[in-house]
């Protein structure tokens, strides 16, 4: 699955084997989002991730910024 646009934000879900894997890559992309200087809105349900990126600065809108984050965070799996 690929990153959809939804809601003025770019979304994807990711899923991992079990709760673990879930963690350690949320591990990740907040380091790499602290790096970026650009956080996301996410969720964690087990071993689902769900992240949702916009820039409120923008007016919650999609930035070149978000776009850069989301090849980032596909360069993690």
């Amino acid at each position: 699955m690929s990153w959809k646009e939804e809601n003025h934000a770019l979304v994807r879900e990711f899923t991992f084997k079990d709760f673990s894997e879930a963690f350690a890559f949320m591990c990740r992309v907040a380091m790499l989002a602290e790096k970026m200087d650009h956080h996301p809105e996410w969720s964690n349900v087990y071993n689902r991730v769900r992240i949702s990126l916009c820039t409120h600065d923008l007016g919650n809108s999609i930035s070149e910024k978000d776009r850069e984050m989301a090849r980032a965070i596909d360069k993690l799996i």
